[in-house]
């Protein structure tokens, strides 16, 4: 069980979206078109890095993503069948998925056959795949366009037909020729001027008023100007506003800092504290040179980390973290992985990395001598404690990924390893304050119990990200209570030593003063959740529930609803109703997202403006509902990418028009898509949000 779940953490733990991104693939792909008469094959041929293995069409369920195809676009052909893998398959038992697997080394050829109508044909379509070797695994695509022309079927026989009688003539409306597939999202054009403005309809709720809105809407056109316009880029003209409401990186310096604290009271470090500290005294006489070994160890502590935080910028930037943050693998994967985590904190077994790592590690330690001696002691720190480090390093780096920073994986790895390597230093300064530091004991171990406790809390939190995302409905707002309700009731009950596992070193049923505290605060904030069964806002977890709407049934009903999902019907909805949009770039795993909800959007104030004086449009940037028409774009890289879901059709729309990628992401415009003040970003000060809308309506009023 502790291997295999060791081997599946660390094949998914590198599982990266970065190919889609531009970034490493190790698998190359190119399509050659053969055409005989009227049918013709189309032959995508990979070619596979040494080391990595390409999984084939026909993965079992339950295994590795098998390499798909999707095509978007299908003129003057048709498709006969499916795509074929060809030769050279080969077929091995993969301990992980335990399941037979199919994949390709080196090479392979994949076979889609068609037949041709006559004349022109043109096949656009997007091969997604996975590939894993060398301990880590990718998930490619990749875009594909094959165009040519066909021999035209010769004319059928003539057959002699009956004159038919004359009829009157019909008028049929003139049809409206076909369009071709846009390179940008079709925006209904909106005219410049408008004779009397449409009286916004009467609604008995926020939704019935919405969707009169969306009816009185739809025979609304603006003409400034096309389709090209409203998605033109607006990114100099926002920053032409002054900038407020912005995120910082203090903050993911101090959520950061806050998890390597956490992480120095684990049973994995704590007790090699005082024996590296000791070490280092004792190691030398001069005491000035065991202190500058000291320090040097906790510095290469700070480097460790640190390259692993440089790693991490550099191999997913801040922008394919954040759809990583949001793909359902990844959060299925860390799911399982924070259940498994927890469950060893509890008793249930042990997780640790295989002991040849750190035997080489320490053996090379042992061999060498100076700072690379020293270098390594500090790198074998890191392994050994990474059963306790590993789920708090892993949950800081996705609640950091939202955040749009390129550099926030670097600043919070950089906060975490300086709480970590803090006291390596501080009590090689000062060895006395060594005999005042608690020893180990049972308190430690009551640590490591809460820390199970609270990974399984958040580990819901992952689930529920790929729930909302993919609209499975597994994990509504109740559901998701009810768990965390029984979970801080259980460890309540844990610390006032009614309820023990099986590696508690003493059965004593007396309870210690802190423990009885601790406790207390459990079942409190156990009960405080309660009423959030019925619909009560329970603003204190607002930004790791669920989202109101999948709540089944509420008796709180003074939730703001936006008026509508998307981005060209707001557009329409502001000129009939003669007011200004805001655009509200959310998601559904979005944390920050939930908190603004829950502090900002509760307030009456912000509800009366938001409600009355404002068309508000929350776009999904992580919604995996498939487009009717798929479209292409120009991606960073210069290259054409599809756009086949809602989701990356916001998120094009948030960084080509108004150059943002994290949420979430306020921008306020009027009908045609003109930014009326700056954007605004994760800030709970309602006082400034409020600013914020009314500025925007005082700049729009201002340009009627």
């Amino acid at each position: 069980m502790k291997k295999l779940f060791l081997s599946l953490m660390m094949l998914l733990s590198f599982i990266q979206v970065s190919a889609q991104f531009g970034g490493y693939d190790p698998v190359s792909m190119e399509e050659t078109v053969t055409v005989k008469g009227n049918e013709g094959t189309i032959e995508f041929e990979a070619y596979i890095e040494n080391g990595f293995h390409l999984y084939s069409t026909d993965v079992p369920s339950g295994g590795p993503t098998p390499l798909t195809v999707k095509y978007h676009v299908v003129e003057g052909a048709e498709l006969v069948g499916e795509l074929q893998p060809g030769d050279g398959v080969k077929r091995e038992f993969d301990p992980i998925f335990e399941i037979e697997v199919p994949f390709f080394d080196e090479t392979a050829l994949f076979t889609q056959k068609i037949k041709l109508l006559g004349g022109d044909y043109r096949i656009e379509g997007t091969l997604s795949y996975q590939s894993c070797g060398d301990g880590q695994c990718f998930m490619g695509r990749y875009d594909f366009e094959v165009k040519g022309t066909a021999e035209k079927k010769a004319a059928p026989a003539s057959v002699k037909k009956e004159t038919p009688k004359p009829v009157e003539p019909k008028v049929e409306p003139k049809a409206e020729p076909k369009a071709e597939m846009p390179t940008e999202p079709v925006v209904e054009p909106i005219k410049e001027t408008v004779s009397e403005p449409v009286a916004e309809p009467v609604a008995e709720s926020v939704a019935e008023a919405a969707d009169s809105l969306q009816t009185a809407a739809s025979d609304v056109t603006v003409d400034k100007n096309s389709e090209e316009y409203i998605w033109r880029s607006v990114i100099d003209e926002l920053n032409s506003f002054s900038q407020e409401g912005s995120s910082s990186l203090w903050v993911i310096f101090v959520l950061g800092f806050g998890a390597g604290l956490i992480a120095l009271l684990t049973p994995c470090v704590w007790p090699i504290i005082p024996m590296t500290v000791s070490f280092f005294l004792k190691r030398s006489k001069d005491r000035s040179k065991a202190i500058r070994e000291a320090v040097i160890y906790g510095a290469s502590i700070i480097v460790i980390y640190l390259l692993l935080g440089v790693l991490v910028t550099l191999i997913f930037g801040a922008g394919a973290l954040n759809a990583l943050s949001t793909s359902a693998v990844f959060n299925i994967f860390f799911f399982l992985m924070l259940v498994a985590f927890g469950a060893s904190f509890l008793g249930g077994f042990e997780l640790t990395l295989p002991s040849s790592w750190t035997n080489k590690v320490d053996e090379k330690a042992g061999n060498t001598t100076g700072l690379l001696s020293i270098f390594l002691m500090a790198f074998t720190l890191v392994l050994v404690s990474f059963s306790c480090t590993g789920p708090i390093i892993g949950f800081m780096l996705v609640s950091v990924a939202d955040s749009g920073e390129i550099l926030a994986p670097s600043v919070g790895m950089f906060a975490f390893a300086l709480a970590l390597a803090l006291p390596f230093t501080l009590f090689a300064l000062f060895p006395s304050l060594l005999k005042q530091t608690p020893r180990s004991g049972s308190w430690m171990n009551t640590i490591k119990v809460v820390l199970g406790f609270v990974e399984l809390a958040f580990s819901l939190k992952f689930l529920s990200v790929a729930d909302l995302a993919y609209g499975w409905g597994i994990l509504d707002r109740e559901t998701f209570l009810a768990l965390w309700i029984a979970l801080f009731l259980i460890l309540g009950l844990y610390l006032l030593n009614i309820i023990r596992f099986p590696h508690d070193e003493s059965d004593d049923k007396k309870t210690s003063v802190p423990g009885f505290f601790a406790g207390l605060v459990s079942i409190a904030f156990a009960i405080y959740m309660i009423p959030g069964l019925w619909g009560a806002p329970c603003k204190a977890i607002s930004a790791f529930a669920p989202p109101m709407k999948t709540q089944d049934f509420s008796l709180y009903n003074n939730d703001f609803k936006p008026h509508t999902d998307d981005f060209e019907t707001a557009l329409r909805m502001s000129q009939t109703t003669g007011k200004p949009v805001m655009l509200d770039f959310t998601g559904h795993g979005c944390v920050n997202c939930r908190e603004m909800e829950a502090a900002v959007w509760s307030d009456d104030r912000v509800i009366d403006i938001m409600r009355n004086d404002y068309i508000v449009a929350s776009l999904y940037v992580d919604d995996k509902t498939e487009l009717e028409k798929p479209f292409k774009v120009k991606g960073d890289d210069g290259k054409m990418v599809w756009i086949t879901t809602v989701g990356e059709k916001w998120t094009y729309l948030q960084n080509h028009k108004f150059g943002g990628s994290a949420q979430p992401f306020y921008v306020l415009v009027d009908a045609h898509g003109d930014p009326l003040t700056s954007s605004y970003s994760y800030n709970t000060d309602i006082d400034a949000y409020i600013r914020f809308l009314e500025k925007g309506i005082d700049n729009f009023k201002s340009q009627e």
